[in-house]
């Protein structure tokens, strides 16, 4: 039996509406999620949105209103884009859940029964917007006398009593962790990390006493939890913890926790560090992405180009959407998009190539053979062009995807696609009506094999458009596993029965340019 799987994103910060890097992650987690299903492994994906800190409490005092109202209002529309998007998440976790709360403080007794949590007075530099602390030497100058955090956020000197973690006594542990071959990835943020916990760790303040909008530390009612403990939890949570449910013993330690890079210290210091100090293994693997930009920029609300996902959805479709996201960008590294660079890339390779592939094939089955599948007798060109095409979809993808290498197993999926549209060139059964029906039959039915594999190995890019296709070839839909890619005899029984495909209708019709950029 393969492994259970167990992925998360980094549950969202809901003091604004949802913008193209939360769905990017969303998307790229549910492309893993599904792919782990194709394989044949049990998964439990998690997502949600992180609502407490006082960021949320200031947005929500801005606006007039309460942080529980303000919470419940943005993390519907977290929870609504995740649905328009097609992202297959088990559990939509909110840190208001009473669950959550209880989890919080389950974890925060471990620790300080494990003599790691003691009372003093913090003084030093604060990111409301990270919600982060950050050291004096990590601060960078902004305009004037302005001092700005790594990330470039305003930081403010704070002075409060607060319970703190002893971090520094699991720097030794950390430095072994994050050296582990494969726990962190990228290679660039794992470099990051070591050089940070190397410099030095210093121990961690995790409650605040300057406003209430947080979980209660355990026997101080006056504190709430630093945002960050309480978030972090989330992924327990999930699992029932503390409890020892048959989620926990089955899916813990998470095989991924898929987040931003600009988040990598707190799932990869922090977030260990309360794991070992509270007696829980840690995650297999934490992947740091990188951003996703527009036209080359940041989105940031004082640039103005901060774009809603729903709207580019809406305009280009959520498969197209997802493809692009996918296909443009090596994952882990920065990458961009713009309304032009969709259209360009999915009418490229959707709709000229593969949806043209399936959509002159299946027309030529339905008007040259009545739409009817049989037994054939494969010469050396077919068996080639399928050998390739199984190459690619069996072994190409499937390596390249579990590495989360997403472009380049998309980008040998995509070669099969023009190998598949090069064959029908060559062989030309249009011609081939005229003068060697049985051979224009063999061509058109080579195809048909083809496109069967070529549409279930790029299922978790594309769920919906896939299905589309497989419906369109009478493919059975619990014979879409890649498991599956081994069944032989699904041709041949579709053959035995007559079995006959319609006139298809284009799966991947051509993108316009919208006359207004979405927003």
């Amino acid at each position: 039996m393969p492994e259970p799987f167990y992925i998360t994103t980094a549950i969202n910060y809901p003091n604004g509406p949802p913008h193209i890097g939360h769905a990017y992650e969303a998307i790229a987690a549910d492309v893993i999620a599904r792919f782990q299903r194709l394989r044949g492994r049990e998964v439990r994906f998690q997502t949600g949105t992180d609502e407490h800190g006082l960021k949320m409490a200031r947005k929500a005092e801005e606006q007039g209103k309460t942080p529980r109202e303000l919470a419940d209002e943005m993390s519907g529309r977290f929870r609504a884009m995740d649905e328009a998007l097609n992202i297959s998440f088990d559990r939509f976790i909110r840190t208001v859940d009473e669950d959550h709360h209880r989890a919080s403080q389950a974890i925060w007794r471990a620790m300080e029964a494990n003599g790691d949590l003691y009372l003093d007075r913090y003084e030093g530099w604060y990111s409301v917007r990270d919600e982060a602390y950050y050291d004096e030497s990590e601060l960078v100058a902004g305009q004037g006398e302005e001092r700005l955090s790594p990330q470039g956020t305003p930081v403010e000197w704070t002075v409060e009593e607060s319970w703190f973690f002893r971090l520094s006594n699991y720097q030794d542990r950390l430095l072994e962790l994050l050296e582990t071959p494969g726990f962190l990835e990228p290679q660039s943020r794992r470099n990051e990390m070591i050089a940070f916990v190397s410099s030095g760790l210093r121990d961690l303040s995790v409650s605040r006493t300057s406003f209430d909008w947080g979980v209660k530390v355990p026997s101080s009612d006056s504190h709430v939890m630093y945002v960050w403990v309480d978030a972090l939890t989330n992924y327990i949570t999930g699992l029932g913890y503390p409890d020892d449910t048959e989620e926990w013993r089955k899916f813990w330690p998470a095989d991924l926790h898929l987040i931003g890079k600009d988040i990598v210290r707190f799932h990869t210091v922090y977030w260990p560090a309360f794991l070992m100090s509270a007696g829980l293994p840690v995650p297999k693997k934490v992947f740091g992405h990188g951003f996703i930009l527009n036209r080359g920029e940041k989105e940031s609300k004082s640039l103005g180009n901060v774009t809603d996902p729903l709207l580019l959805a809406e305009t280009f479709g959520v498969d197209n959407l997802r493809y692009f996201l996918m296909r443009e960008v090596a994952f882990g590294q920065d990458g961009s998009y713009s309304p032009e660079a969709i259209v360009n890339r999915c009418n490229s390779e959707l709709a000229n190539s593969f949806g043209n592939l399936v959509q002159r094939s299946l027309s030529m089955i339905a008007k040259n053979m009545n739409g009817e599948i049989e037994a054939f007798e494969p010469n050396g060109d077919d068996k080639a062009l399928l050998s390739g095409v199984q190459t690619a979809c069996r072994d190409d993808l499937p390596r390249e995807f579990e590495a989360l290498a997403f472009s380049q197993g998309i980008e040998a999926w995509i070669e099969a696609v023009w190998a598949c549209n090069a064959y029908i060139d060559e062989q030309a059964p249009w011609a081939l009506r005229k003068t060697d029906e049985p051979r224009m039959r063999a061509v058109l039915l080579t195809l048909f094999i083809a496109i069967r594999d070529l549409a279930v190995a790029i299922q978790p890019v594309i769920p919906e458009k896939a299905a589309a296709v497989l419906d369109r070839l009478g493919l059975d839909t619990e014979r879409r596993s890649y498991a599956h890619f081994a069944d032989e005899g699904w041709f041949g029984e579709l053959a035995a029965k007559g079995h006959r495909i319609a006139a298809p209708t284009p799966v991947f019709p051509r993108l316009e340019l919208p006359e207004a950029e979405p927003k």
